[in-house]
């Protein structure tokens, strides 16, 4: 004898359902955070300079104000679709959610994957591809200034390529037929020692004419590999430690997937049996 069931017993795990919502508003919070940091970024450097160029898709990956405003855009309507989709038991936005963290999950392996099997292509790719609008940026965007003032400073290097502290011949300011006072240098981020220790100032002279040095020479006061290069190297020697970092990650999306598949297949289930 088959055991009737209670009139409002329903399929939907309440579980799974406000673990998706939880999850998913959390990354909505952060998604609505980087496009409200972006957009402000981008609104006073436009007020700032008054000059925004856009000319390419270049100049807007390298616009990192931009650049964050898009992705908390598709973290922010990801995110929103999961919330909603749990919380009114939508299968079409639990679906459109689990395709987009499915295809977002696809790209990262297989970025994964030419990154750890083939880095020096990948390297080679990217110097191909960023060498001249990186360091032809360097002076007209003041956030991409920054950041590439910070990853020379923090990362020891010089440059993006293999070619090291000699891409910087290709800016106008630091190339050696410029009127400039910095012709034939580097930013003051590639010198090993930029701050005076009894000042604490920052000499931004220091990289001033190294371009007429060898490398064995200019290596005594600037970095001289290029940051592409010291990345790999860096991602070689914590090699484990990133694939660990990565598999995390990789299973807590694919959990999350899960997670929506389940809910989805309860709601469908709950509805079969509306229906009968």
């Amino acid at each position: 004898m088959h055991r009737r069931r209670a009139p409002n017993f329903t399929y939907v795990s309440g579980c799974v359902k406000y673990m998706i919502f939880v999850i998913n508003f959390l990354f909505w919070l952060v998604g609505g955070l980087l496009i409200g940091i972006g957009l402000y970024s981008f609104i006073d450097k436009w007020q700032a300079t008054g000059l925004i160029k856009l000319n390419s898709l270049y100049d807007f990956i390298l616009n990192i104000s931009l650049l964050i405003a898009l992705i908390g855009g598709v973290v922010f309507i990801v995110s929103f679709a999961g919330c909603v989709g749990a919380l009114r038991e939508n299968t079409c936005l639990l679906k459109f959610y689990s395709l987009c963290l499915l295809i977002l999950f696809l790209v990262e392996m297989g970025g994964a994957v030419c990154g750890f099997v083939f880095p020096r292509s990948l390297q080679g790719f990217l110097e191909l591809s960023f060498k001249e609008h990186v360091v032809h940026a360097y002076r007209d965007d003041t956030d991409l200034q920054n950041f590439i003032d910070f990853a020379q400073r923090d990362f020891h290097c010089c440059g993006i390529t293999s070619d090291g502290y000699m891409d910087w011949a290709k800016n106008e300011y630091f190339n050696c037929s410029s009127p400039s006072v910095e012709r034939c240098g580097v930013p003051f981020s590639c010198c090993i020692n930029a701050t005076d220790i009894s000042s604490g100032l920052v000499n931004i002279m220091c990289g001033y004419g190294v371009q007429n040095y060898p490398v064995a020479e200019a290596s005594k006061r600037i970095w001289t590999s290029g940051c592409l290069e010291i990345v790999r190297s860096w991602s070689e020697r914590n090699l484990y430690t990133i694939a660990t970092v990565a598999l995390g990650g990789a299973l807590m999306q694919l959990f999350v997937i899960y997670l929506a598949k389940t809910l989805e297949g309860q709601i469908e289930l709950q509805k079969a049996r509306w229906q009968t």
